[in-house]
């Protein structure tokens, strides 16, 4: 069984026991999170698509950590100007692991 859920302004295919890595989300490690917003079901070649969400069905998650990704580095150069300019940055994200998907 999977779900597509929509989550931070992005979509994520799940599947129970899945660990993913979605945008913060205000919850502390342990917690569990309830996505309602469920654009697609798919079990055994049945595939249920919402218009826009299915309705009834959602997807549990428990919150592992709260996280943050790797450094992206942002360098900005003028040539022949000797102007330069070197940013970094890392994103936070929230780090859950899917124990259920349910389905009207």
């Amino acid at each position: 069984m999977f779900a597509v859920i929509r989550t931070g302004g992005k979509q994520y295919r799940v599947t129970p026991h899945a660990v993913l890595k979605v945008e913060k989300l205000e919850a502390e490690p342990g917690a569990t999170v309830t996505f309602t917003d469920v654009l697609a079901v798919g079990d055994a070649g049945a595939l249920t698509l919402g218009a826009p969400v299915v309705a009834g069905a959602s997807v549990t998650a428990r919150v592992v950590a709260q996280d943050r990704l790797d450094k992206v580095i942002i360098f900005k150069k003028r040539r022949r100007q000797n102007s330069r300019r070197k940013n970094g940055h890392r994103q936070h994200v929230t780090v859950l692991r899917v124990d259920a998907i349910t389905a009207a």
